[in-house]
């Protein structure tokens, strides 16, 4: 009876529950106070790891989503500009071919000329010349205006490298040498110099062609520079219009 009765006391070595209030008790209640505590904090850092965690993935996602827009977005405008730039070249070219095609009135078309490198002054029969032998150092060409006349010999190289040379004398209005100036300022494989000795007020000269205007605002203007800019009549395709005399 006795050892029957030792094994069902819960209570521990002494067989008593503690009494409230006392020690003991207390400190079963600490215990479990801080056991509760210890619970619920492991709780709340479950939870809060849980949220960095759907917070991070769904930044990380937001980046990947927004940097996939922006290449996206990138790429489409590159491809625009790319499309439109071929486009533009594309109607350039048209242009030029239909220019390369198309009469000019009051054109001026000369024979073959040589095209001999002297160191000697040239005697041409043209005023402006339009080809011949020249000097061996083109006349930079590359949109450049000269305020002051060029040397014959220098610019008639440049127009055996494919360059429209426009010329003026004092005739010419302060607007038409301003209008004049910003189309060949704009367009490689031109030059523009005074030449007071010619005979018409602006003269346009590719190697073997000439047209002469009375004014800037003439429409012949435009299709001259679009057939002869580097146009059939150039007998170096490819030549340098810069690093020349200047």
């Amino acid at each position: 009876m006795g050892s029957a009765s030792k094994q069902s006391n819960p209570t521990g070595p002494t067989g008593k529950q503690p009494k409230p209030g006392s020690k003991s008790a207390q400190q079963a209640d600490r215990r479990a106070r801080i056991a509760e505590l210890r619970a619920v904090e492991q709780r709340r850092e479950r939870r809060n790891k849980l949220l960095t965690i759907g917070i991070s993935s769904a930044l990380v996602l937001a980046m990947i989503g927004g940097g996939t827009w922006l290449a996206l977005d990138a790429k489409d405008k590159n491809d625009k500009k790319k499309a439109a730039a071929a486009a533009a070249a594309d109607a350039a070219q048209k242009a030029k071919d239909d220019a390369a095609k198309a009469d000019i009135p009051g054109l001026q078309t000369f024979g073959k000329f040589t095209q001999n490198h002297v160191q000697t002054d040239v005697k041409y029969p043209q005023t402006p010349p339009v080809g011949g032998d020249h000097n061996p150092v083109w006349q930079t060409c590359m949109g450049n205006v000269y305020d002051k006349p060029v040397k014959n010999e220098n610019a008639v190289h440049s127009l055996e490298h494919g360059a429209v040379w426009v010329t003026y004398n004092g005739k010419a209005t302060p607007e038409d040498i301003k209008t004049l100036s910003d189309k060949v300022k704009a367009t490689p494989y031109s030059l523009m110099s005074p030449y007071p000795d010619e005979q018409g007020t602006i003269t346009l000269t590719a190697w073997s062609n000439q047209l002469i205007v009375d004014s800037a605002s003439d429409p012949r203007i435009d299709t001259f520079f679009a057939k002869f800019v580097q146009g059939p009549q150039t007998l170096e395709q490819g030549a340098s219009c810069s690093s020349g005399a200047m």
